[in-house]
C-alpha cells in the first residue's frame, strides 16, 4: 500500500479487512478512518464486516463437518477462478 493519504475504495476494503484481524498499522487505520469519513459505500462494507466478525465469534455460531467442508469447496472454486483470470 502506498503512503498516499487518500485510499480508493478497493483499499480500503482491505485495510478494513486487516483492521478486524488486527493486522492494519496505526497509519493505514488514520487513512481508513479519512476514507469512511467520505464514503458511504465502505461504511457499510465496515459496518457489515463488524458484524460478520462479531457473530463468528459468538459461541453460537457452529458449522458441522459436512457444512465446513461445502463451503472450503465453494471457497477454493471461487479462488481458482480469481487466480485464473
Amino acid at each position: 500500500m502506498s503512503n498516499k493519504i487518500f485510499l480508493s475504495c478497493e483499499e480500503a476494503n482491505h485495510t478494513c479487512d486487516k483492521t478486524q484481524y488486527n493486522d492494519a498499522t496505526l497509519w493505514e487505520k488514520i487513512k481508513l478512518t479519512l476514507h469512511l469519513a467520505y464514503c458511504v459505500a465502505c461504511r457499510k462494507y465496515t459496518k457489515n464486516n463488524t458484524k460478520l466478525t462479531h457473530l463468528i465469534k459468538q459461541k453460537s455460531v457452529k458449522l458441522d463437518i459436512k457444512e465446513k467442508t461445502k463451503m472450503q469447496s465453494v471457497l477454493d472454486k471461487e479462488l481458482a477462478k480469481q487466480n485464473n483470470n
